[in-house]
Parts: structure tokens; C-alpha cells; sequence
């Protein structure tokens, strides 16, 4: 099945604790069914101290479900996306707008 989101697509969060947070999808995991989005879904790692790095509690983004985003249209708003033919080219398009993304 084709992608329907990928890295570096804005998105918005449709469920959970960020609900209605947007950001960008960093990686993803497609066997998994996960993305990791820039600021969304932030967890506490404890790092110990090396010599190269100071240890203590930094913030993570840790991965969400990808039935719990949406990729944003132009107009900022949740959008569900759609494939078309433009020529011989196959690409993405949010179907609230029509535009391709």
C-alpha cells in the first residue's frame, strides 16, 4: 500500500494527550504503523554522563500511532489524502483542497 503520510509532512494530532498539536514527522516506521512528529508525544530519557556528554533528564519524542494523525492542508486543517495521476507522475493530494502535497 502506498504512503500515505512521510517524513517531513506537517501533520496534526487527531487523538491522545497532544490532541490537536502540529508538527512535522521526523521518522517513520511503516511495519509499525508509527511516526515520530518533532514535539508531539515528549517523554523524560534519563542520559548518564560521558566525557563527550552532560548527563540528566532530557525530553524525547517518542512515537505515536499513525491512525492518530492527519496530514494539514493549506488552509490548516486536518485533511485526508488521496492519489491521482498528474501525467505520468502519481502523486499525493489532500482531498479538502485538492492541492497536491
Amino acid at each position: 500500500m502506498a504512503a500515505k503520510l512521510r517524513k517531513g509532512d506537517k501533520v496534526i494530532v487527531l487523538a491522545g494527550k497532544d490532541k490537536g498539536a502540529k508538527g512535522e514527522i521526523k521518522s517513520i516506521d511503516p511495519k509499525a504503523g508509527k511516526a515520530v512528529v518533532d514535539g508531539v508525544n515528549m517523554a523524560v530519557r534519563h542520559v548518564k554522563q560521558s566525557q563527550n556528554a552532560q548527563g540528566g533528564r532530557t525530553p524525547k519524542a517518542m512515537p505515536i500511532q499513525l491512525s492518530n494523525l492527519a496530514a494539514v492542508d493549506a488552509n490548516g486543517k486536518a485533511t485526508r489524502v488521496g492519489f491521482r495521476m498528474d501525467g505520468d507522475n502519481k502523486v499525493r493530494f489532500a482531498k479538502t483542497t485538492g492541492d497536491a502535497i
